[in-house]
């Protein structure tokens, strides 16, 4: 029986491409880069087809949400500060009907208030916080383990 891969596609939000450079106390200090290396090698190694895009732009990510609608199976997100205010972002997330994990790299509920509410949140079947880049690759095994209960 031939299994099809999944695929995944990986959003990071405003500011993400300073990874590595901004409060590396917070966010660690590798590199934006360095961490879609670290996707893509656990996508092979998990056989996911990923497909990965960092924008500072609310309608950018809109649009590639709407474009690879039909393609993904699942979206892992890093909205950035777009967590917190995009009614937008969260209405393009619920319209594609695709399971969607929502990631921190810091833990967003021990900092300052305004971090600790999402609008994106409800549309998502899980959150992922606190565990630095490693949080990606454990979103990417989460949406493995919803498509292996469907």
């Amino acid at each position: 029986m031939a299994t099809t891969k999944m695929n995944v596609l990986v959003l990071h939000g405003p500011n993400i491409n300073l990874t590595g450079f901004r409060e590396p106390e917070l966010y660690g200090k590798k590199p934006l880069a360095e961490i879609d290396e670290d996707i893509q090698r656990a996508a092979e190694e998990l056989s996911v087809d990923v497909r990965i895009l960092q924008s500072n732009h609310e309608g950018v990510l809109i649009d590639t949400i709407q474009e690879n609608r039909k393609w993904a199976g699942g979206i892992i997100i890093n909205p950035g500060a777009f967590t917190h205010y995009s009614y937008a972002l969260r209405d393009a997330l619920a319209s594609v009907r695709l399971p969607v994990i929502e990631v921190h790299m810091s833990n967003v509920h021990n900092r300052e208030e305004f971090r600790r509410h999402s609008v994106v949140a409800p549309v998502t079947v899980g959150q992922i916080v606190g565990f630095g880049a490693y949080g990606y690759v454990l979103a990417m095994r989460g949406l493995l383990s919803l498509e292996a209960t469907v």
